[in-house]
């Protein structure tokens, strides 16, 4: 059988059911079609089964970069645009007026996520009736879970924005399909926030009991359990349910996640290295067939006149992320004291810093970045009108995902996979779990599963000098998660989740290094402020944003959030 990726199956459903024109995710009605088509065949029914992981890939960080980045709602990266490429990052973060009641802005997905949790309803219904007839209960209970994982990431979604949901199911409406069909379906209050994450958190245990452990390699792509246990993990942190959060972290380990060798591979398509044991869900896209745009709007500036095409660097790493790698010997970088034994500020900084960030001097593709003012990728100044033009506002580029002498991008596009979830997020939400559960207790578990990270990139290991209280641990981990998991999409999220976005954001700027080069060819390096002079907010009502205006207005026993 043909090799056949998710997000190729997502692509592909439509024509696979002879509908060449029509996209089956958009149908509203799929009873005839399902009995006549979708169900009659097995092929057919698995790939309108994957139609459900749409909800992944609507806020994929590599595919949708322009519109979802959620790095650049925070301090460690920044969008070079004002109001060109569709970006909302600088208006949410340096406008009072970004979110109203009736609406969360940048961030309003209620309306979008509850269609993609309608058909899941609809299609687990249609599971019952159609499928298991069909091909058995056995058959149907690793569809189901499959879907239900992906109706909880809906969720997921849902609650990081507003708080408490809605919660509507196969089986909580009038007819039994939660579908919006019947008036009295549509009135129906809110759980709580709590009430919520534990919905979420119990619903992908049940599917983590019924994914395979592994499926077989036609399928690559789909959910396994390992997926189901590494969510728990995160989500269980969000709900505050340290233990759960632990339990599923040491699930996803007894099913042999582990960590790769190198860093750097895990972000690269033909990097030479199997990345499975560590990625433990990925959207995975097709030369040829779904690409995306990921290089052509993160390439550094000087590409333009390499490829003769326009590229954009969209988004850049601030110094507020470039700063917090340690050099390679352990030691913290600090603008003031780095010269005194090191050459330059970024030649012997740790692997990830390598991989992930561009800088002044680095070789790419055969040439070195010159990111100083006047430079072939040179420093332009950020200014809250139009864009960068593609210049880098910080003195750096960003450099994971983009694939290395990928010199067809300009007509192939991109296919490079999105790590969705990876096993060294699950080490770090176990070390988080056990210092919030007791630290004093299971400061030897946190800070094993922190220097297990670390100790991947070639780092000395952190111990109770470092961290002899919980609250300098966390200091730790949160480090951490930013140098691990830059440009992964979770600081936003994360600073939220910590109730620290107003001590991090709030009346504070990102920075730069914008960089001279005198006549001898030595640099000058000036740290500089890049929001366009204007300081950055968050409110404390911005924790939960406003439910829309339609659904408050609809739906008489639902109630809008504080503030709002």
């Amino acid at each position: 059988m043909k090799k056949r990726t998710l997000k190729t199956l997502i692509g592909a459903v439509a024509l696979s059911l002879g509908i060449a024109s029509c996209d089956v995710l958009d149908l509203n009605d799929t009873t005839v079609l399902s009995d006549l088509a979708v169900w009659n065949t097995e092929s057919a029914a698995e790939m309108y089964i994957t139609a459900a992981y749409k909800t992944f890939t609507d806020v994929s960080q590599v595919a949708n970069s322009r519109s979802v980045f959620y790095d650049s709602y925070s301090d460690l990266m920044k969008s070079t645009a004002w109001d060109q490429y569709n970006h909302h990052y600088n208006k949410a973060l340096l406008q009072t007026n970004a979110f109203t009641t009736g609406s969360a802005g940048a961030f309003e997905c209620w309306s979008d996520v509850y269609e993609r949790i309608r058909r899941a309803n609809v299609l687990l219904d249609e599971i019952t009736r159609y499928g298991a007839p069909k091909y058995g209960e056995d058959w149907c209970d690793i569809r189901r879970a499959e879907v239900r994982l992906c109706r909880a990431f809906s969720y997921y979604r849902l609650i990081r924005v507003y708080g408490g949901i809605v919660l509507r199911t196969e089986t909580s409406g009038t007819n039994g399909v939660d579908d919006g069909s019947y008036e009295a379906d549509i009135h129906r209050k809110r759980l709580t926030e709590a009430e919520s994450w534990d919905y979420v958190i119990n619903e992908l245990l049940w599917a983590g009991k019924h994914l395979p452990k592994e499926w077989d390699s036609s399928w690559t792509g789909r959910a396994t359990q390992k997926t189901a246990y590494g969510l728990v993990s995160r989500i269980a942190l969000f709900a505050g349910q340290w233990q759960v959060a632990i339990d599923a972290a040491e699930e996803v380990k007894r099913q042999g996640g582990d960590l790769v060798d190198d860093y750097a591979k895990l972000f690269q398509v033909d990097g030479g290295q199997d990345n499975s044991k560590e990625i433990l869900f990925a959207l995975y896209y097709q030369k040829g067939s779904v690409t995306h745009n990921y290089d052509r709007y993160n390439r550094p500036f000087g590409d333009n006149a390499v490829y003769t095409t326009q590229v954009y660097a969209e988004h850049v790493p601030t110094a507020e992320l470039a700063d917090l790698y340690e050099f390679k010997d352990g030691t913290t970088f600090d603008w003031n004291t780095y010269a005194e034994n090191h050459a330059d500020p970024y030649t012997d900084r740790e692997p990830r810093f390598h991989a992930t960030i561009m800088y002044n001097g680095c070789d790419w593709e055969g040439r070195t970045i010159q990111t100083y003012v006047d430079g072939t990728d040179g420093f332009s100044a950020f200014t809250q009108s139009g864009s960068t033009n593609g210049h880098t506002c910080t003195g750096y580029y960003l450099r994971k995902y983009l694939q290395e002498n990928n010199t067809t991008f300009v007509n192939d596009h991109s296919w490079q996979y999105d790590a969705v979830l990876r096993y060294a997020e699950v080490l770090l939400n176990k070390a988080e779990a056990y210092a919030q559960l007791d630290y004093n207790k299971y400061k030897t578990e946190a800070l094993g599963a922190l220097n297990e990270v670390r100790n991947r990139v070639g780092l000395l290991d952190k111990t109770t000098t470092d961290a002899p209280d919980k609250d300098s641990f966390m200091a730790l981990l949160r480090k951490e998660r930013c140098v691990e998991l830059a440009g992964e999409g979770f600081r936003y999220w994360d600073l939220r989740r910590w109730k620290l976005a107003e001590n991090v954001i709030n009346g504070k700027n990102a920075h730069g290094v914008k960089i001279k080069k005198s006549a001898d060819d030595t640099f000058t390096y000036e740290k500089v402020e890049c929001d366009g002079g204007t300081p950055r907010v968050f409110l404390e009502k911005y924790y939960y944003f406003s439910l829309p205006t339609a659904e408050t207005a609809n739906n008489k026993l639902c109630e809008n959030n504080p503030y709002w």
